[in-house]
């Protein structure tokens, strides 16, 4: 049953970084095609980036989820008590 449970976690990381690295192509193309001496295409570079930042957002998350349960995490990106403050 463990084994499952890791693949299915590669499975929850694999897509996220195909999809950061979508984006990341997306907004290579289209500096090099406005290096190139072509029109700047603002929403699909916007578009490539949300990709991005969605996928590497997702991951940092993940990775900071799993840090904070094993306490692996510095004091200031432990998660406050409601109590404390």
């Amino acid at each position: 049953m463990l084994t499952y449970q890791r693949l299915i976690a590669l499975l929850f990381l694999t897509i996220p970084a195909i999809i950061a690295a979508f984006g990341w192509k997306i907004m290579r193309e289209v500096y090099i095609d406005y290096a190139a001496y072509d029109q700047f295409q603002l929403l699909l570079f916007l578009g490539g980036l949300l990709l991005f930042l969605f996928g590497v957002g997702f991951i940092a998350g993940w990775i900071l989820h799993r840090d904070r349960k094993r306490n692996l995490v510095q004091p200031r990106f432990m998660q406050r008590d409601e109590d404390e403050e």
